[in-house]
């Protein structure tokens, strides 16, 4: 008996979703639109991928301060910067495993050296990377990010 159950527990979770959540892919002139919003919403814009261990280190504090901060206007947006070949295997089952309930985005445009000046011009294109704004009013960080220092940025806004 114990084996059956076994069994069925792996065929029902193979016909399961991986995640609930859709995480569109997206050129950078597709994404570029989230990057000039102007109203009266901070915007907390971090790239980011699954293969870069800083990056995931930084995550919980993130997603920590997504929450304490969900009844405020403030939004999170997750740039993933992942292989599109792998958003199945890996970006997916990492943003369940992480509970990650905030916009997720998959950029795919190689052509990098581009579009990261036009993000900031003085980004090296080193993730993590967070770039948080209100209107005209940003400033972009290279590198990891406490909580706290996050914090105290979205606040300054």
């Amino acid at each position: 008996m114990n084996r059956f159950k076994i069994i069925l527990l792996f065929f029902l979770l193979g016909w399961l979703p991986v995640t609930g959540q859709t995480v569109p892919e997206v050129n950078f002139s597709q994404f570029e639109p989230w990057l000039k919003k102007n109203n009266d919403t901070t915007y907390v814009i971090n790239f980011w991928a699954t293969w870069c261990k800083p990056c995931v280190e930084e995550l919980p504090g993130f997603l920590k301060a997504a929450a304490d901060l969900k009844n405020e206007k403030v939004k999170f947006i997750f740039v993933s910067l992942d292989f599109p070949t792998q958003k199945e295997s890996r970006l997916l089952p990492f943003i369940e495993e992480h509970a990650m309930n905030e916009q997720v985005i998959l950029l795919n445009d190689p052509a990098s050296n581009q579009w990261i000046p036009k993000v900031d011009p003085q980004w090296s294109g080193a993730i993590p990377a967070t770039l948080i704004y209100k209107g005209k009013n940003k400033r972009f960080h290279e590198g990891s990010l406490s909580y706290d220092e996050l914090i105290t940025i979205i606040k300054s806004k």
